[in-house]
């Protein structure tokens, strides 16, 4: 027993995990005064000055490429720099792994969001989905509310928690918050935003290249103990989907709760025709209840798997 608690502490990298998310749930850093919230503000002051409107297609290609390495760039090389400088590297590692994840605030919206819809409030779920999602909310119908709201709330919990953990395994806190920070761009130069179409290229293809493992590991979790039909069906469905990386998972928490996802949404003045995925109910207070919930049993799942490969890894070396 000894000698595994030695190994745990000799490497580190369970008790920052574990250190990491309590510390995210117990303690969480006020939204206002997170470093994400002002990345947040200097990407879209940076996109202001170079995303010329009346520039040509290639010309805001190249400035949004040049707009990623400016920021992406030098925060990689401050985050390298500072690694070899800092008294002691778990502290480090813990700061940026906190920094990175968002549980908290995903949980919190999961669960104001369900309150909302049960009282048919569409107001404060408009105003709710305005903050975490690119699409226009201010015409959604219940209906659309709720398919909005599923939606996001899968892609919040796979990104802002297991992409974070991913990436925290394979490339420690430095690799969680570079993923966290490169989440953030692609949220907000959104190729689906008029503005950014062409801007966004650079971004989103990287984003996509680091989203995409991360992603369909979690899929094939979320769909374990499916039925051979819903898995069948989630991947015929996901071969129309236009983000190839949450294909498997959209379409499976569709299939599996018999939802209805996707379809016509307006990014600012403009409509993009999205497939239509899942089922044929449309998500309700009930439903969203129940993709929480499973939600949060797999990611106790992927906790549990990621800390065991932490345990084998460490005893190994």
């Amino acid at each position: 027993m000894n000698s595994l608690f030695e190994s745990f502490y000799g490497g580190g990298a369970l008790l920052i995990l574990w250190g990491a998310l309590i510390t995210n749930l117990l303690l969480p850093i006020p939204t206002t005064l997170h470093p994400i919230h002002w990345w947040r503000q200097i990407a879209e002051l940076v996109s202001n000055k170079v995303n010329q409107a009346n520039a040509s297609a290639s010309q805001q290609t190249l400035a949004g490429t040049l707009a990623l390495a400016l920021l992406m760039l030098p925060a990689l090389a401050v985050l390298l720099a500072l690694e070899p400088l800092v008294w002691q590297q778990n502290l480090y590692q813990l700061a940026l792994l906190i920094l990175a994840m968002d549980w908290r605030n995903t949980e919190l919206f999961s669960r104001q969001l369900i309150q909302f819809m049960s009282k048919e409030d569409k107001t404060e779920t408009r105003r709710l989905l305005e903050q975490k999602c690119n699409r226009e909310t201010t015409s959604l119908s219940l209906l659309g509310l709720g398919k909005a709201g599923a939606e996001t709330m899968i892609l919040s919990f796979s990104r802002q928690v297991i992409g974070v953990l991913f990436w925290y395994a394979l490339a420690g806190g430095i690799g969680a918050l570079f993923y966290r920070l490169l989440l953030e761009l692609a949220r907000l130069w959104s190729p689906y935003k008029p503005r950014y179409q062409h801007f966004s290229s650079a971004t989103h293809h990287l984003f996509i290249l680091m989203d995409y493992l991360p992603q369909k590991l979690f899929s094939m979790l979320a769909l374990l103990g499916s039925s051979v039909s819903v898995i069948k069906q989630s991947l015929i469905q996901s071969k129309a989907w236009h983000n190839h990386a949450t294909a498997w998972l959209l379409t499976g928490y569709g299939n599996k709760f018999e939802l209805s996802l996707g379809g016509p949404a307006m990014y600012g003045e403009e409509k993009l025709q999205r497939a239509r995925i899942g089922g044929k109910v449309a998500p309700a207070t009930y439903h969203l209840a129940q993709v929480h919930k499973h939600l949060s049993t797999r990611l106790y799942i992927w906790l549990t798997l990621q800390s065991l490969i932490l345990v084998v890894i460490h005893q190994g070396f």
